[in-house]
């Protein structure tokens, strides 16, 4: 099993190091590879570019999702479950293994992979970049050569057989999926599990939001799954208020607002944000505005008042005495 020989794909070379069992998997749009793999240079010592068991995480690719590493997918299809095989790849297939590389290393860093990039395909990316940060990937950067990928496979999944990550789904997947979100949210906040509830609508806004890039802003398309995202980003915003993250619903409410002025709900959750955190002014006229949208809510912004004008006395109160024992320890 050592011999060498091509796969028939040009400018690469194939060597199992360890037999797999049963038939070459069959593949399909959606399979997940979830596999290990260690990146050599081809020079004398073979110097080790990446492992991802010194990551301790292994690797997941989805076939027919447009990979940056194209030929991987190519090379894992070649194998069988429990195969360990070396590939030697050409230069004109791992031009983009630098950009590959930084957002692994970003991710097993806990940082954003996606941290300083603009939304732009691939090769477009790579221009943009003066440096990836690493200097190693820099050097495969400025001058694209050969590599080694030594990879293992573990296990080939049916689409079904697995729970499908947002950015893997197909239009339509996600679509049927933010429903199921939707009801799952409102089922986790039933049972007081903000976090949880709170997760599910994020989940489902990403789900939209993706989509709504495909679309042009303000046309009839993008509307459409605007007035999706925007009761899922209010749900959102419900559970932060409840879990405190006061700061959150700022962020988002305030984003909503400049896209939708005239969201009564939007105000008034903004308005207890601000409330919370002090800023009586800004809550103020939020509630005020809420009134004004809609008077339905008017009963529950005079009862926000009056709560809000009672805590505020009470810490003028408190900021009083605090500041006289302040003054009376200075003169002591």
């Amino acid at each position: 099993m050592e011999e060498t020989y091509l796969l028939n794909v040009e400018g690469v070379k194939k060597k199992i190091l360890h037999g797999g069992q049963g038939e070459l998997p069959k593949l399909q749009d959606g399979s997940k590879f979830t596999f290990h793999f260690q990146t050599l240079k081809d020079d004398f010592e073979r110097t080790v570019i990446d492992d991802s068991r010194e990551a301790g995480v292994p690797m997941e690719i989805i076939v027919g999702k447009m990979f940056k590493l194209e030929i991987w997918e190519t090379l894992l299809s070649s194998m069988r479950i429990g195969e360990v095989a070396e590939f030697w790849c050409d230069a004109i297939h791992t031009g983009m293994y630098a950009l590959v590389s930084r957002g692994m290393r970003r991710i097993a860093e806990g940082r954003d992979p996606l941290e300083g990039q603009k939304h732009r395909c691939g090769m477009g990316n790579m221009f943009d970049y003066h440096s990836t940060g690493y200097d190693d990937l820099d050097e495969l950067q400025r001058t694209p050569q050969p590599l080694i990928f030594i990879m293992e496979l573990f296990r080939v999944e049916d689409p079904s057989a697995y729970k499908r990550d947002t950015w893997a789904m197909s239009k339509e997947e996600k679509l049927a999926a933010v429903p199921v979100l939707h009801s799952e949210g409102n089922r986790l906040v039933l049972r007081r599990e903000f976090a949880q509830a709170a997760a599910k609508y994020q989940e489902a806004v990403i789900c939209l939001r993706n989509l709504q890039a495909k679309e042009k802003p303000w046309e009839d398309g993008w509307l459409k799954l605007e007035s999706l995202v925007t009761p899922l980003v209010l749900n959102y915003c419900q559970c932060q208020l409840e879990l405190g993250e006061y700061y959150e619903v700022l962020e988002h409410t305030t984003e909503l607002l400049q896209k939708h002025n005239d969201n009564a709900k939007a105000y008034f959750k903004r308005a207890k944000a601000h409330a919370a955190v002090w800023n009586e002014r800004e809550a103020r006229e939020d509630f005020q505005r809420v009134a004004h949208l809609d008077p339905s809510m008017a009963a529950a912004v005079k009862k926000e008042l009056k709560q809000l004008g009672e805590r505020m006395r009470k810490k003028h109160v408190e900021d009083r005495k605090r500041y006289q024992g302040l003054f009376q320890s200075s003169q002591g």
